[in-house]
């Protein structure tokens, strides 16, 4: 894949992504030097400014849960070189149809038993046809009808197609920007960076709640890594909801081999996204499968306080419920 020019696409996006769907300009908040600047302080200053900034905006102790569901898997014609759901590359991840409305409430009701208060439905799709988007709206409704918030990654929306999510009782829309504007054509090639940003006005223009973080741990650079918060940070409105992964690596994607990123590298991403975007729900994503129970500590301490709960995340793995019940009870820590 070619990548795409560091200073020109990155003056780009600002520019295309400076004005409000309404046209009216909108003042960067956050400059990539000062960003950066947080990554750099000493791990001990950086936290206590995170959980400081954490406090004033949150409760410490509490943690919202949400579960995250495949109801499309595999088969996705896009080629993000860390997913196990592209067509493109030789993974086990089989092409599936979508599931059944049966089969996402019987899934719903397991995860409200086990206490997450938002469901998540994910489908492998480059953007729903109007026939998916149709049986997704029915979902929603139903899952919104057990008294759960719920929350829909489908890829990129079209115009309309927001409006219908809003209107089915859609609460969360998540649409990842996965990474910093001068490493994302290494990345992936099959959708812009503006693509992305384009799915995300047209969310917040129909009143969902945005849902948009991105991924740790793909080669990049400090700098880079700076540049995803810098996106997030800047954009009009925060989002409400920032997940930020860690690469999970798997066999036949390109970003299999990719040097690993060190756990308390990640924790300083959690804290500079809770510092830059104090009143956002900050999501321990992927990849918490790896993290012992310390490294979690240090991210709940650092500002995270949602995590994604329950036995898999799409097609890999995530902690079960009743380590992660046992880990709560050992922090004091609340669902919420």
């Amino acid at each position: 894949m070619t990548k795409i020019n560091s200073e020109s696409n990155h003056e780009t996006v600002h520019f295309l992504r400076a004005k409000t769907a309404s046209g009216q300009s909108v003042k960067q908040k956050w400059s990539k030097d000062a960003i950066s600047q947080l990554f750099n302080l000493s791990f001990n200053d950086l936290l206590y400014k995170a959980h400081t900034t954490h406090r004033e905006n949150f409760d410490p102790n509490s943690v919202q849960l949400s579960t995250l569901l495949s109801i499309k898997t595999g088969g996705c014609s896009e080629d993000c070189s860390y997913c196990p759901q592209s067509a493109r590359y030789d993974t086990e991840v089989e092409n599936t149809p979508i599931l059944d409305i049966d089969e996402v409430m019987r899934a719903a009701l397991v995860a409200k038993e086990a206490g997450a208060t938002r469901f998540c439905m994910g489908a492998a799709w480059r953007s729903p046809k109007q026939r998916d988007l149709d049986l997704v709206k029915t979902m929603v409704t139903s899952v919104k009808s057990l008294g759960m918030e719920t929350c829909a990654t489908l890829g990129m929306l079209k115009d309309g197609q927001a409006e219908q999510l809003k209107e089915a009782g859609l609460d969360y829309y998540n649409h990842n920007l996965d990474t910093a504007p001068e490493l994302y054509g290494d990345i992936i090639s099959t959708r812009t960076y503006q693509d992305r940003l384009d799915t995300l006005d047209r969310v917040r223009a129909a009143d969902i709640n945005v849902c948009c973080g991105g991924i740790v741990g793909l080669g990049e650079s400090l700098s880079e890594r700076a540049g995803l918060i810098e996106q997030l940070a800047n954009l009009p409105e925060p989002p409400e909801s920032v997940p930020i992964n860690l690469l999970t690596q798997v066999e036949g994607t390109p970003a299999m081999g990719t040097e690993p990123l060190d756990h308390l590298d990640f924790i300083r991403t959690i804290a500079v996204a809770r510092i830059t975007m104090p009143k956002s729900f900050v999501r321990l994503s992927a990849g918490r499968e790896v993290m012992d129970d310390g490294i979690q500590a240090l991210a709940f301490f650092a500002g995270a306080n949602s995590i994604f709960y329950g036995d898999e995340l799409l097609t890999t793995g995530n902690p079960n419920v009743e380590k992660d019940k046992l880990l709560f009870k050992r922090l004091g820590i609340k669902n919420i």
